[in-house]
């Protein structure tokens, strides 16, 4: 329920959702990534959404791939059904139980498919698993598709602006990441934040290490405050204090938690653009509404 004497409702952004099928004009290049849905009914939600968010004209849509390539059959449909609607696709491919010989066969699945964009990864191990497979790090990884394939390819690598969960310490995050650009990255997506300034800070750090690469800010639409808070907490992702507190005191006042979450999310873009990011990549779990809004509003 809603807290007394606020009806609810309350908060509502200044700004008003247009019609979803204008082509909207934005001042950076956006990307949208997904997660491979798990049956027929959410593959053919999920083709509304491609062709939703296509107003937006994204440079491409990522699809990720499951711990220890557990999705991997339904990544490769994913991507089959993305490039069918005419928009480019980008896998994710991970190191973390491949081998030399399955990533040259997934790679030559993607190339009949005409897919030429990757998003490299380590990846996670799944529960239980202690060997990582024949690749220790992403560097390796693209390292190995430059060795075999050349050029072909357009890399795109993880960046982590407030530094990997795993690493204890920031120089060797700072150098693992320089060490994938060094291997032949094209390009990077950072991990979703909420503190632009974390953001500009990592982009001065690399650069000052040599990194020339475009550097994509990764951004998390407040789909649900609890579940976002929850991935932020495992990944050591900052949530601004006044922003949590916020959310919480709008209880289950569903619209006022989505106008907030819209304002602050697009204040945010809106910095990132002003100082310099290259594009916007927005994780949207698989929906269309709050990321294609952010985008309406950007594009005005």
């Amino acid at each position: 329920m809603s807290p007394p004497g606020r009806p609810k409702g309350e908060y509502r952004s200044a700004q008003h959702e247009g019609d979803p099928t204008t082509e909207l004009r934005l001042p950076v290049p956006v990307s949208f990534e997904f997660f491979p849905p798990n049956t027929p009914v959410g593959s053919e939600k999920l083709k509304t959404v491609v062709r939703e968010l296509s107003a937006a004209q994204p440079e491409f849509f990522s699809v990720t791939y499951g711990a220890g390539g557990a999705t991997r059959d339904k990544t490769l449909a994913t991507v089959a059904d993305i490039a069918a609607l005419g928009q480019e696709a980008a896998p994710h491919l991970s190191c973390v139980g491949s081998t030399r010989e399955g990533i040259a066969q997934t790679l030559a699945t993607y190339r009949a498919q005409k897919i030429r964009r990757l998003v490299a990864l380590r990846g996670d191990l799944p529960s239980g698993t202690a060997t990582a497979g024949e690749f220790r790090y992403a560097s390796e990884l693209i390292a190995f598709i430059r060795e075999k394939e050349g050029r072909d390819w357009f890399i795109e690598v993880a960046a982590y602006p407030e530094y990997h969960p795993q690493q204890r310490y920031a120089k060797r995050d700072l150098q693992h990441f320089a060490a994938k650009v060094k291997a032949g990255a094209d390009s990077a997506i950072t991990q979703f934040f909420f503190n632009p300034d974390a953001y500009f800070h990592f982009v001065d750090e690399v650069r000052a290490l040599g990194v020339e690469v475009p550097i994509v800010p990764g951004v998390m639409p407040f789909h649900n405050f609890a579940k976002i808070a929850q991935f932020a907490a495992r990944d050591g992702i900052e949530i601004p204090r006044w922003v949590a507190l916020k959310m919480e005191g709008f209880l289950d006042d569903a619209a006022s938690i989505r106008a907030f979450g819209l304002d602050v999310v697009e204040r945010m873009c809106r910095r990132l653009i002003e100082g310099g990011a290259p594009g916007l990549h927005f994780y949207t779990l698989n929906q269309s509404a709050l990321a294609l809004e952010i985008c309406r509003r950007l594009g005005r």
